[in-house]
């Protein structure tokens, strides 16, 4: 039996690392600043150091966590991104992906992982498991975890490309 209502369950499971990081912060300036000097207080400048990290990485998650219950099944495996759709699905190793979109004219909002091996994956941003997609991306070269969170507010007519491969043009040319 649940003591907690299932939409604050769902806002304190959406922050927990920033909910986290913000008490970790707090108990390192409690004992920085605390009347005990000596060891506490440098264990104090590592907790709010720790906490001011996860706090901020906790902030971008949350931003990026869009729920569950959408259509299909996410996963990733050992640098695999693996979608299990009603319609579609497939999997897509990390290192073969060329590009990666979000298109919000797709009804959930989807993200166009586009790669070597085959046609595109779309898997929509409220995917059950979807939210193991930020640490994935995070790992591309050169995409911060910023502006994955900060494109999944926008609401366009058209796709965001947020990432492409640096070699992908090089590529291209020595096709034509």
């Amino acid at each position: 039996m649940s003591f907690i209502r299932p939409d604050a369950r769902a806002v304190l499971l959406r922050w927990r690392e920033a909910l986290v990081g913000g008490a970790i912060l707090l108990l390192g300036l409690y004992w920085s600043l605390g009347v005990t000097p000596g060891l506490l207080s440098w264990v104090g400048y590592l907790a709010l150091f720790l906490g001011a990290a996860l706090l901020f990485a906790g902030l971008q998650r949350g931003r990026a966590r869009m729920g569950g219950g959408g259509p299909g099944v996410v996963q990733v495996v050992e640098r695999r991104i693996g979608y299990f759709g009603p319609l579609n699905g497939g999997l897509v190793d990390l290192d073969a992906v060329t590009s990666l979109s979000l298109d919000p004219t797709e009804h959930p909002s989807h993200w166009v992982i586009t790669h070597e091996n085959g046609p595109a994956l779309h898997v929509p941003v409220n995917a059950e498991g979807a939210d193991v997609l930020f640490d994935a991306f995070a790992s591309l070269p050169g995409l911060s975890p910023g502006r994955v969170a900060s494109t999944l507010k926008h609401e366009g007519t058209k796709p965001i490309v947020l990432w492409r491969r640096s070699d992908l043009r090089e590529r291209i040319a020595r096709l034509h």
